[in-house]
């Protein structure tokens, strides 16, 4: 992909320590902070899926520095949860909205109960501010107080699903390969922009432009050895949670185009999962929380 883009040569000389298989002092401190991540996992099927999980802060804890306890109890109506059994690969993106700070990891569960498993870290690194908008968080509800959480089987995106990615200005997504000897790695990334970058056609597929970024290209790198995805969107202010996967292609971006997006992906879901009032906290954008990335990146414009 990097070939493809013509920024292999730039990279050529690249700190190969800016990608560890472990957590410093100071990543350690940032995970212990946390109150919310979001995991990649992929289900019996194959199919990939992205996830917010959520817990007082400590629930994210290392265990060394090759390792990350994650104490939270399984969740049956969250299709991302068929991937997170003993030996599963997965992927993991600490982010904190507060500060625009992200740091990403993927490696293996080691599970020893329902309620916590370790991830053995295989890469851990860190990721710019970029496009990340400023909210704060706080909780409106603990595990004692919550109805259970049903998930909702869609056909096709409803006008309800269709209104929440149009108003999203942050989505996560899941990718994943399997390399030679069958070794699987999965990513999952940050995307975002203004309300409604991620744009919904008329026959539910979704266009999402690529704005200018740190050139790694986990998550297009993976779409090009596996075009398949796992998109979670969620509305903040009321905890529903939009979960899809499909597959993926390139290139195509219709009638309209952003004038700084380097290229474009579409996302066509093959199963779709809504599941209200899933999440524990509310996040409130800052008044001066949008990303001035996201700013100069726009509207989509009409060619």
């Amino acid at each position: 992909m990097q070939r493809r883009a013509g920024v292999d040569d730039e990279l050529a000389d690249l700190d190969v320590r800016i990608f560890r298989n472990n957590l410093g002092a100071t990543q350690q401190a940032f995970y212990a902070r946390l109150s919310y991540a979001v995991l990649g996992s992929v289900d019996k099927s194959g199919s990939p899926w992205a996830t917010m999980i959520e817990g007082d802060p400590g629930f994210l804890a290392a265990h060394g520095v090759f390792a990350l306890d994650v104490t939270m109890k399984r969740d049956a109506s969250d299709p991302a949860d068929e991937g997170l059994e003993q030996g599963s690969a997965i992927g993991m993106i600490g982010i904190d909205l507060a500060t625009r700070r992200r740091l990403r990891l993927n490696g293996h569960i080691d599970r020893w109960s329902s309620d916590a498993f370790r991830l053995a870290i295989e890469q851990s690194f860190g990721n710019c501010p970029k496009y990340i908008q400023a909210r704060a968080a706080s909780f409106v509800s603990t595990t004692d107080d919550r109805s259970p959480v049903v998930a909702e089987a869609l056909p096709a995106l409803d006008e309800h699903a269709r209104a929440l990615i149009a108003s999203s200005d942050t989505f996560f997504v899941a990718s994943y390969v399997d390399r030679e000897g069958g070794e699987r790695q999965v990513d999952v990334s940050h995307r975002g922009g203004l309300p409604g970058f991620m744009r919904v056609e008329p026959d539910g597929v979704l266009t999402v432009p690529e704005f200018p970024g740190n050139t790694f290209y986990n998550t297009l790198g993976n779409f090009l050895l596996n075009p398949r995805a796992g998109l979670w969107c969620a509305d903040f202010r009321t905890g529903d949670v939009l979960q899809m996967t499909g597959d993926v292609r390139f290139g195509s971006h219709g009638d309209a185009t952003f004038v700084q997006a380097e290229q474009y992906w579409q996302f066509v879901p093959r199963r779709i999962v809504r599941r209200r009032n899933a999440l524990r906290q509310r996040w409130t954008l800052f008044e001066d929380g949008w990303s001035p990335n996201s700013l100069d990146m726009g509207t989509w414009e009409i060619i």
